[in-house]
């Protein structure tokens, strides 16, 4: 071997925690942005797939009978 590949050797060794640290801390950021997409990506599917349904949905009708209201509000009317 020759001496510059010897002394990049040693300089590798004596840095091997910190490029082993550096690496794994590049590893877990990678992982948790993938996490972070992977979360989005189904909470946008979930609000897009209920909005679909929730438009798909027929409406509900109510009927009332407002005559009671109207006799009294022509009798307030009168008086």
């Amino acid at each position: 071997m020759s001496q510059s590949k010897v002394d990049r050797y040693k300089e590798e060794k004596k840095n091997r925690k910190a490029i082993i640290a550096k690496e794994k801390r590049k590893h877990a950021l990678s992982v948790a942005a993938a996490v972070l997409v992977a979360v989005a990506v189904l909470g946008w599917a979930g609000v897009s797939g209920y909005q679909a349904y929730q438009n798909n949905k027929p409406l509900e009708t109510i009927y009332t009978d407002i005559s009671a209201i109207d006799d009294y509000m022509t009798s307030l009317d009168a008086e």
